[in-house]
């Protein structure tokens, strides 16, 4: 079944790839004054890569956003009010228990459903709260004060560090999360070569 359109696949690749370096560079940015001198890299140059990686993530975010509104792969992200939360229940009760007790997949992906209930929750949140915050505040903290103060009227307060830095964590604990999951095909090669082929074998569900 072919379910992951070229465009989506190329997003995915180089998102993939910014949220990386971004986690590899913020933790580095974020200890860079430790007693411990605890980072990952040198911070100026950390600096200079988290900078970089955020344009190319916002430029991507925004060509993610305008995709789903001319696509059809919008629909994909629409909360059904119907027994949704009902779904997800079933959804997280299978994969801490059903599935270790060989029980069927409660969901099977099909083109109008390509996200089980509690996926379709978790890429909303990700997507549409947790990464529009990272970006706002991203560029607050990259912003000068003064240039914050034209635009904004407010100046930088230590609210948006703190928000920048956990809607980081969060999304890299989805990002733990997601490689995981993709790892209970048929095979635990089979979710990765979906997205790469963009085709997803039905004995994958």
């Amino acid at each position: 079944m072919y379910l992951y359109p070229i465009w989506i696949r190329i997003w995915h690749l180089i998102n993939a790839i910014l949220v990386i370096i971004l986690i590899i560079t913020g933790i580095s940015i974020h200890f860079a004054g430790d007693s411990q001198t605890f980072f990952l890299m040198n911070p100026d140059k950390a600096v200079r890569w988290h900078n970089f990686a955020a344009v190319l993530l916002i430029i991507g975010y925004i060509g993610f956003v305008a995709g789903n509104i001319l696509s059809e792969n919008g629909k994909y992200y629409k909360l059904e009010k119907r027994d949704f939360w009902k779904g997800v229940v079933l959804q997280l009760r299978y994969y801490s228990y059903g599935m270790f007790k060989g029980e069927k997949n409660p969901f099977t992906v099909t083109f109008d459903r390509k996200f089980n209930p509690l996926q379709k929750l978790s890429y909303v949140l990700v997507m549409y709260v947790s990464l529009p915050i990272l970006i706002i505040t991203g560029i607050g903290l990259l912003l000068p004060d003064e240039t914050l103060d034209k635009l904004y009227k407010v100046k930088r307060s230590g609210l948006s560090d703190l928000l920048h830095i956990t809607m980081g964590f969060l999304i890299s604990i989805f990002l733990l999360i997601h490689i995981y999951t993709c790892t209970l095909g048929s095979k635990a090669s089979s979710l990765f070569r979906g997205i790469i082929t963009g085709y997803r074998d039905s004995g994958d569900d």
